[in-house]
């Protein structure tokens, strides 16, 4: 009877690990979709009264048709006249939008090639106990001290900006893509920074 219940109990469990990732990535996928058939909603309701298309068929080439602007606007910009074309637009309009820059700057740490906007990744004493905090070296100064920016879990891009004695700071030897990966999962996977810095210590 014992070895029923603990088959059952394990079992049960196992499915319960299998199923619950699987279920929380549909309800992710399900909100991701919501999220950009509403951005999407007007090209939609003009799909559905035009071509007589249900709702989901019209979301669906709504979709395609976004994707094929990102896609024509990527090709523009491969070319020489589109690069100087979107670099004097930027230059003109955007630059002068609060926060364009940052977001740009952010959004191509993340997801783009360039990698300048963090120079390192840090651990910071920031409370002049033992208390560390992940943070990201935006600046260095010639009296050694530094700007560092410290996120606020889980968006990478939310946070504050602080400036640091050399003695608060402990720069981390790993990439700052992966650092990122620790904030975006409220800290899960940070064995690894924590072992460089004990690792820097000895």
């Amino acid at each position: 009877m014992h070895n029923l219940k603990t088959f059952l109990r394990t079992t049960l469990f196992g499915g319960f690990l299998i199923v619950l990732p699987i279920v929380i990535l549909l309800m992710v996928l399900n909100w991701m979709f919501e999220a950009v058939t509403g951005y999407i909603r007007p090209i939609t309701n003009l799909l559905i009264e035009t071509a007589r298309i249900n709702e989901f068929v019209a979301s669906f080439f709504a979709l395609i048709f976004i994707i094929l602007i990102f896609f024509l606007v990527g090709l523009f910009v491969k070319t020489e006249m589109g690069k100087l074309s979107f670099e004097l637009f930027e230059k003109k309009f955007l630059a002068k939008i609060f926060g364009y820059r940052i977001i740009k700057e952010t959004v191509l740490q993340i997801f783009g090639e360039e990698k300048n906007l963090f120079k390192a990744v840090a651990l910071v004493k920031l409370f002049g106990n033992e208390t560390l905090m992940t943070a990201f070296v935006t600046d260095e100064h010639s009296d050694g001290s530094y700007t560092v920016f410290i996120p606020s879990g889980p968006a990478p891009t939310a946070g504050f900006v602080y400036h640091v004695k050399k003695e608060q700071i402990s720069i981390i030897d790993i990439p700052v893509d992966q650092a990122l990966r620790t904030i975006l999962s409220l800290g899960g996977g940070s064995k690894k920074l924590i072992e460089k810095y004990l690792s820097s210590l000895q």
